[in-house]
């Protein structure tokens, strides 16, 4: 992912008219383009298609790579780890709800690493094929999503049936044959779908951001590294934890997240996962390495990358009319 170096030399030299956001979104594109003229890279998320895994790879490797939606989180691991795609596109944690377990705990079950971040604000919208809102008297979307938007939902849709889905997307595709059904989703689906968008900016809280993680079979390529994310377990004793922390001080390591998670092979054991600010892979950290490794009754680095960019899901990608846009 050496293509974050050269979208960051371009934004240091841009004195405008182009403001900076639409500037990566440009190259984005050539890049993007670039690879396709050799191969197109082959790229898995959470569908169907319309989800907001989807757009959040849409706006980061652009539209020349060939996206496939899987069913499941699991599907999305498993053909990144048998190269039946080159990347995989994950949701990891949101900023209003915490992290998302299941992706966690698949770190654990499949040997692939992390190539690089994204940072999605997220903007809900309420898509339907009735008029008004008061003929609505269902309304399906992600378990996530619906929770964003309770009180949006109970102050102007309160006689509406709550139905939880497996994605923001099948919501939408629901309502394509229910009339009086509306969905919680993005914007883009209603183009696609025939649907109107009755509302925009519903979610309770406009600072909504969700974490993508980009993944891969290998370690990504050397380059401009700011952060590893890592997961360790500890030996059962008195401060396992506090040695592992002071190691890390003692280089002037910060740690930006540490989260246990239950293991599932062991009752009241717990596997922790963290990121710290810095490139443990490289070698002037290869004594701190073996300190952790020593200290940790095992440790795994899940992949060293650049900080990721902010992008606002409720733009269009480069290359999209914004109609049916947030």
């Amino acid at each position: 992912f050496r293509e974050k170096d050269v979208l960051d030399r371009i934004l240091e030299v841009n004195s405008g008219p182009l403001p900076a956001d639409h500037l990566q979104a440009i190259y984005r594109e050539i890049l993007s383009s670039s690879r396709s003229l050799q191969r197109p890279q082959r790229v898995v998320y959470l569908g169907p298609e319309g989800t907001f895994s989807y757009y959040a790879g849409l706006h980061y490797l652009g539209q020349a790579s060939s996206f496939t939606p899987c069913p499941g989180l699991e599907e999305v691991f498993r053909s990144v780890r048998t190269r039946q795609a080159e990347l995989g596109i994950i949701p990891l944690e949101n900023s209003l709800q915490g992290s998302v377990g299941q992706s966690l705990d698949l770190f654990l079950r499949f040997e692939v690493y992390i190539q690089a971040e994204i940072f999605c604000r997220i903007s809900h919208s309420l898509l339907s094929s009735a008029e008004n809102l008061s003929d609505i008297q269902v309304v399906y979307s992600h378990p996530q999503a619906l929770q964003q938007c309770t009180t949006w939902l109970n102050s102007h849709i309160s006689q509406a049936r709550i139905v939880p889905m497996p994605s923001t997307a099948a919501g939408a595709k629901r309502v394509q044959t229910e009339p009086e059904a509306a969905a919680i989703a993005h914007p883009g689906l209603a183009r696609s779908l025939g649907l109107k968008v009755l509302r925009t900016g519903i979610e309770d809280l406009p600072e909504n951001w969700t974490r993508f993680l980009i993944i891969g079979p290998d370690h990504p390529p050397l380059g401009n590294r700011d952060k590893t994310s890592l997961v360790f377990t500890l030996p059962d004793r008195p401060g396992s934890l506090a040695t592992v922390l002071n190691l890390l001080a003692r280089e002037g390591v910060n740690m930006k997240k540490l989260e246990s998670r239950p293991s599932r092979g062991e009752r009241w054991q717990y596997v922790f996962f963290a990121d710290v600010e810095c490139d443990l892979s490289g070698q002037e950290y290869a004594q701190l390495m073996q300190d952790l490794e020593r200290a940790c009754h095992s440790l795994r680095i899940l992949g060293s990358y650049p900080n990721g960019p902010s992008l606002d899901l409720a733009s269009s990608p480069a290359g999209e009319e914004a109609e049916g846009q947030e």
